[in-house]
């Protein structure tokens, strides 16, 4: 079941330029960055609780945020929503036609299970959905 939202993400074509900005200008704190390798992407969150803004860089200047980055330029890439059963909601939204990116959750930021919905199933916005690794919240 969904149980919230989880954050927001925001490419970034300057990862280090956009910390800066969120911690000095906007006076947000800094979590830290991580490495995403399954998505290629190396992400920082800033916690808003009960969510947070994640800001996404392309891993090594590839994966599908460097595409989205080339496309577009920066700027909100997706919404994610918390669930605290991703098997079960994956099957009951297949269920009633959605369509995503991916046949499985893969490891997403710290240990999250997570899967893409494809924007065309969600009027044209990117949804993740994110189980938070046992013990997080």
């Amino acid at each position: 079941m969904i149980t919230g939202l989880d954050h927001i993400a925001i490419a970034v074509p300057d990862l280090q330029l956009a910390i800066q900005r969120f911690m000095t200008d906007f006076g947000l704190q800094y979590e830290g960055t991580e490495d995403v390798e399954a998505a290629k992407t190396t992400t920082a969150f800033f916690p808003l609780p009960p969510t947070s803004i994640e800001l996404v860089n392309p891993l090594q200047g590839e994966g599908p945020i460097a595409a989205f980055l080339e496309k577009r330029g920066g700027g909100i890439h997706h919404l994610c929503f918390r669930t605290d059963d991703i098997d079960a909601d994956i099957a009951r939204l297949k269920d009633k036609g959605y369509q995503f990116i991916g046949d499985e959750a893969t490891p997403g930021a710290h240990g999250a299970k997570v899967i893409f919905i494809h924007p065309k199933s969600c009027d044209g916005v990117l949804v993740e959905l994110s189980q938070p690794a046992a013990g997080d919240h």
